[in-house]
């Protein structure tokens, strides 16, 4: 396990990269489909990572609680390296009620976390929906937790999806997230 920050090239009103993934729910999705969302909460995630696991509560939490929110887990690991990451893992995950995201999409190619400039699990990307173009409004880690065991005390990217869903502004400065760094294919 590697442990890295995230450091992303996007940066605030950058528009999303596109994207068409398959689900573990067996659908493909688009990055259209979120179209009816105000705002967009992509994470970069897995499900071998000790860090990535230790937000899929409060992940599961965003998505239930705003409606007007859609949170996307992609994972873009090495799913022949790290065999958990598989899309098979995932469904089973999804099926299991353990992952209940909006979407939770498998990146095989591993082209999309390229395009965002992910770098770890989990790389956490809220973009707020501006008139059919989803536009970066924060890059930020999703709680103030910085390590598997620890306690969240002030829940950052809850606070930033409030305030966005509200027209206010985030009222939390962006600290980069941190965890596993993303298995890729070519290392």
């Amino acid at each position: 396990m590697v442990l890295v920050e995230s450091d992303s090239a996007l940066t605030a009103g950058d528009e999303a990269p596109a994207f068409e993934l398959p689900g573990a729910d067996g659908e493909t999705y688009a990055l259209s489909h979120f179209d009816e969302y105000d705002a967009l909460l992509v994470v970069f995630t897995c499900n071998h990572c000790p860090y990535a696991e230790a937000k899929v509560d409060e992940l599961n939490h965003l998505s239930e609680t705003y409606d007007d929110l859609a949170v996307v887990g992609i994972n873009p690991n090495d799913a022949e390296e790290y065999p958990d990451d598989s899309l098979e893992r995932m469904q089973e995950r999804v099926e299991a009620g353990e992952i209940r995201f909006t979407a939770y999409l498998r990146d095989e190619s591993q082209e999309v976390a390229r395009e965002y400039g992910a770098v770890c699990t989990p790389d956490p990307f809220l973009f707020e929906n501006d008139g059919g173009a989803f536009r970066l409004a924060f890059h930020s880690r999703i709680d103030d937790a910085m390590n598997p065991d620890a306690t969240a005390e002030r829940y950052e990217m809850r606070e930033a999806v409030e305030a966005l869903l509200a027209g206010e502004e985030i009222p939390v400065e962006a600290t980069p997230s941190q965890g596993c760094s993303i298995k890729w294919l070519d290392d």
